[in-house]
């Protein structure tokens, strides 16, 4: 086994882009700690780990219990070293209008969606400061920039998230610590969240606008793992709507009205649901990708561009000097002739 590039925690890393994140980075040569409810998850995204001759140790944890994910990272200390990466990444959800949402089933998903963001972050960066090293990404989201209907609690946390994360990271530029986080903010993606979330809705839930399969986003998350920046935005959706909203937020009320109700349904789903895993987990290993293969992308040219960013502009810088030094050659041979 080579060395490895240090030991990573995953929430919510039995499942859908968490799944697919997990093996991301266990394939760069990360050990990987998987945090997330369901056993039978955790032991098949541990072989798929030691698959990759990675060290794996999933952890049976609740992210909105605090004490929980305390003594999970402690665990994780103990038996694979000090963490260097901690990736934000467990989520619920519950599909209705905000009126029609039961309130436990409302702040049940805030408690995952928002404060186990929160308590991850603390178990995390209380071990990285001392340290004076450390790296959290938090996986966010387009929807944390613009809110649509039927999902309000879902929205409501990653805004939350949003906010709580600029905050934190002011801290530490405050207290001089090397110690980063970034935010990795996801398109639409085919992930068996939809499958399994709590839904009031006649037909089958669905992602809304362009698909794209869990592994696109993975790869830039190993990415941003080891090339830490403030925010990225994965996807030419993302980038969109987080544009759109900043100059035309009442014109995308007004058409998210009129379509996000059937955009987020598809009729022509058959297949049954799976049992909500709002309050329990759901038995048996799901994996990393939904239903809707038959639509989702398997590339982004956007997301490419990201990671293959730095030689690319580094070669048009080159490209750009070697024209400019030719037409000066050129000129001066103009001016001796």
């Amino acid at each position: 086994m080579s060395a490895s590039r240090g030991v990573a925690v995953v929430t919510g890393g039995t499942a859908g882009l968490g799944r697919a994140i997990a093996r991301a980075l266990a394939g760069r040569g990360w050990d990987v700690a998987v945090l997330a409810r369901g056993e039978d998850g955790l032991e098949a995204v541990v072989a798929e780990i030691e698959g990759y001759r990675r060290r794996g140790l999933g952890i049976s944890t609740d992210v909105a219990d605090r004490d929980a994910v305390e003594e999970a990272a402690t665990r994780i200390e103990n038996e694979l070293g000090p963490i260097d990466l901690w990736v934000n990444d467990a989520m619920v959800g519950a599909f209705a209008e905000f009126l029609e949402t039961d309130p436990h089933d409302f702040e049940r998903a805030t408690a995952v969606n928002y404060f186990g963001f929160v308590n991850g972050t603390r178990a995390a960066l209380s071990r990285m400061v001392p340290r004076e090293r450390g790296h959290v990404i938090q996986i966010g989201s387009a929807l944390a920039h613009r809110g649509i209907p039927l999902q309000a609690a879902y929205c409501g946390a990653k805004h939350a998230v949003q906010g709580f994360t600029e905050s934190v990271t002011t801290e530490l530029i405050h207290r001089k610590s090397p110690v980063r986080i970034s935010t990795v903010d996801m398109p639409a993606m085919n992930t068996v969240q939809f499958n399994w979330v709590k839904s009031a809705l006649p037909d089958h839930p669905r992602p809304m606008d362009v698909i794209f399969e869990p592994e696109v986003a993975a790869r830039v998350v190993a990415y941003v793992a080891e090339h830490p920046r403030r925010r990225t935005w994965v996807g030419l959706p993302t980038a969109k709507t987080v544009i759109g909203n900043r100059f035309v937020a009442g014109f995308l009320d007004w058409y998210l009205a009129r379509t996000g109700y059937d955009g987020q349904q598809a009729p022509d789903k058959s297949e049954p649901m799976l049992p909500d895993n709002l309050y329990e987990p759901v038995p048996g290993d799901q994996g990393s990708r939904g239903i809707f293969s038959d639509s989702a992308k398997t590339h982004s040219l956007q997301a490419w561009y990201l990671r293959h960013r730095r030689p690319l502009n580094a070669a048009a810088a080159a490209g750009g000097a070697a024209l400019i030094g030719t037409a000066g050659l050129l000129v001066k041979g103009r001016k001796g002739a």
